[in-house]
């Protein structure tokens, strides 16, 4: 027998150190680890171009100018702002007319500051009309815009005197005629004081708020003011304005609206709302 190793004699059961059964195992693990495919979950249809339709159709049918959603509107604002007046003070149309000449781009606070002063200092329209504009800005200097207000309300006072008898004319067509003095001036006047509805109060408030009610789309005043003669009716001219101005001072205001505490929520869709309850439109802008 020669000498050496002698390779070993596979063994009787087939086992020869494990090399025929491993791979075996392997594969065996390998099965059994393999998920099986999933089933893909069938694709939802894609909606009929009718019934895309319809949804369309049913997100325009809100009507912002119906007449109930407006009389709801008039219904809730009464019911929030019952005695809504001007909060200008004065005591007479010429005072008025002079205060709301000097709140433009001013606070009617301020204007209530300055006013009683002016007026103790300047008792009529005659003694307004001796002054030169000059004369009068530093009585009227914290309301802002000092000199062309100056302007308009001596302006005014020598037109009192001259064309109309010292007396503040009630008709619009009149009023616009005096300096300084322009529709939303003259509905002020008109309305306050001689309860003549001839239009609409439109200021920064209403302006906004109207915007945002979806009541006008409109951004230039005059404009503003016809959409809501439309829609509002006349005997609410008046006390509709006094009462979106306390609205926007109280609730809406203009950088951050109080929309949970708004008598008008679930009727406002507008596009900066702080809070909401109904879907928002963003059309309705401020």
């Amino acid at each position: 027998m020669p000498r050496g190793a002698m390779p070993r004699r596979p063994s009787r059961t087939g086992r020869q150190d494990k090399v025929a059964s491993a791979p075996i195992r392997a594969k065996a693990r390998i099965v059994k680890a393999t998920p099986a495919p999933r089933k893909r979950a069938p694709m939802p249809a894609r909606p009929s171009t009718k019934s895309s339709r319809k949804a369309v159709t049913a997100s325009k049918g809100h009507n912002p100018l119906a007449p109930e959603r407006v009389n709801e509107i008039l219904r809730r604002l009464d019911q929030r702002y019952p005695s809504a007046t001007c909060a200008l003070h004065h005591n007479s149309a010429w005072e008025l007319l002079v205060a709301t000449i000097l709140s433009a781009q001013c606070t009617d606070v301020r204007v209530n500051m300055v006013a009683p002063i002016l007026f103790e200092k300047y008792p009529t329209p005659e003694a307004f009309a001796t002054l030169q504009p000059e004369e009068l800005e530093p009585d009227i200097r914290s309301t802002g815009f000092f000199r062309n207000k100056s302007k308009s309300v001596v302006g005014a006072a020598r037109k009192l005197i001259s064309e109309f008898g010292g007396e503040v004319p009630r008709t619009m067509d009149e009023l616009l005629q005096l300096p300084g003095v322009a529709r939303k001036t003259a509905n002020v006047v008109l309305g306050t004081w001689y309860k003549i509805a001839d239009g609409v109060v439109v200021d920064t408030h209403v302006q906004r708020i109207s915007r945002r009610l979806e009541l006008t789309k409109h951004d230039d005043p005059q404009k503003i003011e016809q959409d809501l003669m439309k829609v509002i009716p006349r005997d609410k001219w008046i006390v509709f304005a006094h009462q979106i101005i306390l609205h926007g001072r109280a609730l809406c205001i203009a950088r951050k609206p109080k929309c949970a505490d708004c008598p008008l929520e679930d009727l406002c869709h507008a596009a900066d709302k702080t809070w909401s309850t109904v879907e928002i439109h963003k059309a309705a802008k401020p």
